[in-house]
């Protein structure tokens, strides 16, 4: 039998899982008996863990919340991992530095030696994307505000800093996401009757309204989607507007490390055929030509319009301007 206080740590990750646990089943996978489980579940209590008995055939025990915060039992796994999340989120892409930094600080604080030592061999640093400007900084208070009116489906009444003149907009918040370092919430806004993307580093959260709101379906099935969609210049779905193909004069192993999204395929004789996307033709065919490679084919015919455009704008710039003297 293990002894008592890693015991009762694996009962609580077993427990925190969520769900009823059967009697039955917490026993064997513990390997003790019904009287040693049921003084566990005592000690749990004890500590301020709410963890209810549910009668009946398919009865056993739950963890609920409760009104207090119990002590956090942690696993030596879930601490590194912990860690690990809190170190990635004080990087320059989370928006939140100053309160990942701090909770890691805290965390590292009071761990023993063989665990601090595990969590300082796993430092690391995170690099922004290249051309990535650097990530808004996010208030704490305000993303818990924007999330609590999210998560209860109630009707959210903000002030947003690029039209400070502007009245409180109202929304019905329906998601949040994060991308590029940057937190975007999905709603409908009330006032325009439209899904709209809004930046919660810029938004200010008025009083709760405590409306509650019915949930709609969001165009192309999920916050993610949308999101992604938006911020590629599409409607719906998660992919680019502009899609096409092309031949180039290269192996495909010398522009596979700077696709990006694209995919890529060898053809014979050092030829390789790339399809990616991007806003518009222009911006796609641009994104090509920095591969420095013949270009042997265009598909379809609006990208190779968007080349032809291309190189007279190239060619009109290399003309000398005429003389002043």
């Amino acid at each position: 039998m293990p002894s008592p206080t890693p015991r009762l740590l694996t009962l609580l990750s077993i427990m925190q899982t969520g769900g009823t646990w059967p009697g039955a089943t917490l026993v064997e996978r513990l390997s003790i008996s019904h009287r040693t489980l049921r003084r566990d579940v005592d000690h749990l209590r004890q500590l301020g863990y709410c963890v209810n008995t549910v009668m009946g055939p398919d009865g056993g025990y739950r963890l609920d919340a409760g009104s207090e915060l119990p002590p956090l039992l942690f696993d030596d796994e879930q601490i590194v991992a912990l860690a690990a999340a809190l170190q990635v989120g004080a990087g320059s892409a989370s928006g939140l530095i100053d309160a990942s930094a701090r909770a890691r600080a805290t965390i590292r604080q009071v761990l023993p030696s063989r665990l601090r030592h595990r969590i300082d061999a796993a430092t690391a640093s995170a690099i922004p994307r290249s051309g990535d400007a650097p990530s808004p900084a996010v208030d704490p208070h305000v993303l818990a505000a924007v999330g609590s009116a999210t998560h209860n489906t109630e009707v959210l009444r903000f002030d947003y800093s690029n039209t400070p003149d502007a009245p409180a907009r109202r929304v019905e918040p329906h998601g949040i996401v994060t991308q590029a370092g940057r937190w975007y919430l999905v709603a409908w806004d009330l006032d325009r009757h439209a899904w709209r993307l809004f930046r919660i580093d810029r938004m200010r959260p008025r009083l709760a309204t405590r409306l509650a709101f019915t949930p709609r379906a969001i165009p192309g099935g999920d916050a993610a989607t949308f999101v992604g969609a938006r911020l590629k210049g599409s409607e719906r779905a998660d992919v680019w507007p502009c899609i096409g193909t092309v031949e180039l004069a290269v192996p495909a192993r010398d522009i596979a490390p700077f696709l990006g999204d694209g995919t890529v395929e060898d053809l014979a004789a050092g030829r390789c055929r790339l399809t990616a996307g991007s806003w518009s033709w222009i911006a796609l065919a641009a994104s090509i030509g920095r591969f420095d490679a013949d270009i042997t084919s265009a598909q379809p015919p609006e990208l190779a319009q968007a080349f032809a455009t291309l190189a007279n704008r190239f060619a009109g710039s290399g003309e000398q301007p005429p003389s002043t003297c």
